[in-house]
């Protein structure tokens, strides 16, 4: 899950049994990490996620699935996308979402490329059995008719939650050292030895590396680009498409090349956003769904129910806290 968090240390790294009452005493990592006997019946926790990290995914969370839903909305009334400062029907788009005149719908790519989507994009059934036209269908949008400056209302109210919550979070993980600690690639993590090792253990299913709790590489690439690339040029062309905010801060159209090319930067963001969902709920459900989201919730992540570990886990944390601290 996004926002994983594991120390060294107590309290925040602490791995304890599930009799155990607190993490705030500082322990031996070494009796922690040490596997649990054949008769053992609780599992061994690793506190995870702190109070902001739970606080700051499912807050966003819910503000991004309805920017998502609401912006789909928007772009069902003009539902062409255009490179530069202007575009309007009579322009060429480079994408265009809409009926077909033989009473389908497609999706255009530049001057050539079709791609039937009848019955989902372009031309789908409403609920009452009317034919919708619109790019995107009802059940995909907030609201669901068709209602621009309802869905701007939506966009805009989410939109100013998800900003001041990523801002906040951003603040606090530079203050504690998340950033640093969790999210920067160590230099060995990128070699291609290294990076083709995570790739076979995600073939193998095995999620989360030899030691529970820690990202693995292919998750600090994943999150930086969504944190440090996506976050920021999304937040900056909504900017740039507001006539407010180009008034206030112009060079913004500049750095964009136009409100519409903003518009297009715009619109790709948000579908990297959306692939990046479906492929972490698909990862979440193949690395154990009642585990991973229960972390999220309590912050303990159950070490003995993480897919493909077992006694080597506990073992590998051991060397590698004993190689840190040596």
């Amino acid at each position: 899950m996004i926002g994983a968090e594991k120390q060294a240390t107590a309290p925040h790294g602490a791995i304890a049994n599930a009799d155990e009452a607190t993490a705030s005493g500082t322990g031996e990592l070494a009796d922690a990490l040490t596997p649990p006997s054949p008769m053992a019946s609780k599992p061994h926790r690793i506190y995870r996620h702190r109070v902001s990290t739970r606080l700051w995914h499912w807050t966003n969370a819910v503000a991004l699935i309805v920017m998502l839903m609401s912006g789909l909305m928007i772009f069902n009334a003009h539902p062409r996308l255009y490179w530069g400062e202007y575009g309007a029907n009579m322009d060429t788009p480079w994408l265009w979402i809409g009926p077909t005149r033989e009473g389908g719908g497609h999706v255009l790519l530049g001057p050539s490329i079709d791609i039937p989507t009848t019955g989902v994009l372009g031309r789908s059934t409403n609920p009452n059995g009317s034919v919708n036209t619109h790019a995107f269908p009802h059940w995909a949008t907030i609201p669901s008719g068709y209602s621009l400056a309802g869905a701007r209302r939506w966009h805009l109210s989410f939109a100013w939650i998800f900003v001041l919550a990523t801002v906040g979070y951003a603040l606090i993980s530079l203050v504690n050292g998340h950033v640093r600690r969790d999210l920067l690639p160590r230099r060995h993590e990128l070699s291609p030895r290294h990076l083709w090792k995570d790739i076979v253990d995600h073939l193998k299913l095995r999620f989360h590396g030899d030691e529970p709790g820690q990202y693995n590489i292919l998750q600090k690439l994943t999150y930086g680009l969504v944190l440090f690339v996506l976050l920021p040029v999304v937040i900056l062309t909504g900017m740039t498409m507001s006539p407010a905010f180009d008034a206030a801060f112009p060079w913004l159209l500049d750095v964009f090349g136009g409100r519409q090319s903003a518009r297009s930067i715009h619109f790709i963001c948000a579908a990297g956003f959306a692939a990046f969902i479906v492929v972490h709920l698909v990862l979440v459900v193949l690395a154990g769904p009642i585990n991973e989201i229960r972390s999220m919730i309590t912050g303990w992540l159950h070490v003995r129910e993480v897919k493909g570990h077992g006694t080597e886990a506990f073992e590998a944390g051991l060397r590698a806290h004993e190689e840190q601290t040596a």
